[in-house]
């Protein structure tokens, strides 16, 4: 069935609502926008799905979200879980409500417990309830800090990461055998909690939540004696961050906490945003205004789902807000764990701090400087959560922290995916340690640099929409791939590693060897000098990704570097 034939299905099939059908008849005849909405199915990925709302196989729908959630429903069955039940969270975005009862009014037509959250909460407390009710399976429906027009629904599993292989194939298999959206089972919300399936779960989860998050903090009496002096301004971008990250910070004491009143409450729509990321600066310009009036100390920023956090921190030497990567507010804080650790004679013999392979380099320096194992994994920050779940089934090592390069990070284990409110609560104790010292944050974080060499690391995106962006995007891929080469620009190549094809190659010795890590449609360049480079396609988003980092002795030195080899990259891959 080709693209215009699945469009009349739609258009006709009693199966489908009116205001479907209504929608998909007003663009009769716009054979560009049929093309796109029906010329392939929504894909079920590693991580679940994610696309653009609105109606159609590509487009994110009831009936798409239907789709996912039979198939999930099938899993869990066989692997006799329905009683263990699902927990399911929902962030601010259009349609999150109606698509996450979707999913517990369909799971409960299958016989599968589910236990859904009163109203909207950070992905981060889904991860922890997934663990804490005892689940099989976890959902939240996200788009992550993707554009208003996007939603988006993750899967995890018991442990409470989202799924890692094999399961996540096998999860995909069953998703994919649903062939028919008639085969979507479903059932009415009294009759389901007259049953005891639908379950709803708020301020119990909540309360437990922010006792793991308390277990984090190292300097309780800092807190205390710089609660007058710490000036914090934070956004949550409208989405879910506004109500855990007040009462952490409340709870520990700030008691100067300042939100952006224009972005506090939620909305789908991000009107002050073009673009609810905490990695994009003009996500800040409220924020930043706020904080100038404020004499902030620190400006936070979460994205709408509150598992992504930006910084900016004031630098004295201009008086001007300096922004921070995710590698940099993220090797902050491990440094300000670890050093602290160090003097109260906590870390482990067997201690580990775990991060990607597109992430800082400093990692490994940092593991070097206090005597624990870097162990590094494929991007996404599910595998970070499943090395926590190997450390405790092998009783291997003890998790320290967790990072990857896009905003996001861990401490503790209370969440086995990224938690943008523990870092929130731990930048803030950062920043009252250090002000206590005469630091601010960027002065401390320059003392980093100092410490272990200027590692900075910077991406480039680009968007490539629809089939002929897949085609590109495949076809820089394959010329890579086919294609190595010795050196980027003036930088020499060392190592490759084809992560597709599991095979490392190195250009100095000749020797070839194998990845440990999953397979993985990603190119990675070990350079001389300690830089390295990096392409991958995303994995939820039309877009290719080129990750690159240096190291010199100066910030100018390397940002000097930095611009040169993102440059030669692009160049090289004729985008």
């Amino acid at each position: 069935m080709d693209y215009l034939e699945k469009y009349e299905e739609w258009c006709k099939n009693p199966i489908f609502d009116e205001k479907t059908k209504e929608e998909l008849l007003s663009i009769k005849g716009n054979e560009k926008e049929i093309q796109d909405r029906f010329y392939k199915e929504l894909e079920f990925g590693t991580g679940g799905l994610r696309g653009v709302i609105g109606a159609g196989t590509n487009r994110m729908n009831i009936y798409t979200v239907g789709k996912a959630t039979q198939g999930l429903a099938n899993y869990i069955k066989k692997e006799h879980g329905e009683d263990k039940g699902v927990a399911i969270a929902y962030d601010s975005r259009n349609m999150s409500p109606e698509f996450s009862e979707k999913a517990a009014l369909i799971l409960n037509a299958n016989g599968i417990k589910t236990y859904r959250f009163e109203s909207l909460r950070p992905t981060p407390e889904l991860s922890f309830a997934v663990r804490e009710l005892g689940c099989i399976a976890g959902i939240v429906i996200t788009a992550s800090h993707n554009p208003p027009e996007y939603n988006g629904y993750k899967a995890y599993w018991e442990d409470g990461a989202q799924v890692t292989p094999p399961r996540d194939k096998e999860i995909i298999t069953e998703v994919n055998n649903v062939k028919d959206y008639s085969e979507i089972k479903n059932m009415e919300k009294e009759e389901a909690v007259a049953k005891g399936l639908y379950n709803v779960i708020g301020k119990e989860i909540d309360d437990r939540y922010m006792e793991e998050l308390k277990k984090q903090s190292l300097n309780m009496d800092i807190i205390k004696k710089m609660a007058d002096e710490i000036t914090i301004v934070y956004t949550p971008l409208h989405g879910t961050g506004n109500k855990p990250v007040r009462r952490i910070l409340a709870e520990l004491g700030f008691k100067n906490v300042y939100v952006v009143p224009e972005q506090e409450l939620p909305d789908g729509n991000f009107p002050t945003v073009s673009y609810p990321n905490p990695e994009d600066p003009k996500a800040f310009d409220l924020a930043l205004k706020l904080a100038k009036e404020k004499n902030a100390d620190v400006v936070l920023a979460t994205d709408p789902d509150a598992d992504r956090l930006g910084v900016y921190a004031k630098d004295p030497k201009t008086g001007e807000y300096v922004t921070f990567t995710g590698n940099m507010s993220a090797l902050l804080i491990a440094e300000y764990i670890l050093s602290e650790k160090k003097k109260r004679g906590m870390i482990p013999k067997n201690g580990a701090i775990v991060t990607t392979i597109v992430s800082s380099n400093m990692t490994k320096a940092l593991a070097k400087e206090y005597g624990i194992k870097e162990i590094e994994t494929l991007t996404g920050f599910k595998f970070i959560g499943e090395q926590i779940k190997f450390f405790e089934q092998n009783n291997s090592y003890e998790y320290l922290f967790g990072f990857e390069e896009s905003y996001g990070c861990l401490a503790g284990t209370h969440a086995r995916d990224k938690d943008s409110v523990v870092a929130v609560m731990l930048l803030a104790e950062a920043a009252a340690f250090y002000k206590a010292q005469g630091l601010t944050l960027w002065e401390q974080m320059i003392k980093i640099y100092e410490k272990y060499g200027y590692y900075r690391e910077t991406l480039q995106t680009i968007t490539m929409k629809g089939i002929d962006g897949q085609e590109k995007i495949s076809k820089i891929m394959d010329k890579l791939r086919n294609n190595p080469s010795s050196n980027v620009g003036k930088f020499k190549v060392e190592e490759i590693r084809d992560y597709k094809t599991k095979v490392t190659h190195n250009l100095i010795t000749g020797e070839k060897g194998e990845t440990e890590l999953p397979v993985s449609n990603v190119l990675y360049y070990a350079l001389e000098n300690d830089a390295w480079c990096c392409v991958r396609p995303s994995g939820t988003e039309p877009k290719i990704k080129f990750y690159m980092g240096v190291k010199k002795a100066t910030m100018e030195e390397a940002n000097a570097e930095l611009e040169e080899l993102k440059n030669s990259m692009l160049q090289m891959c004729e985008v």
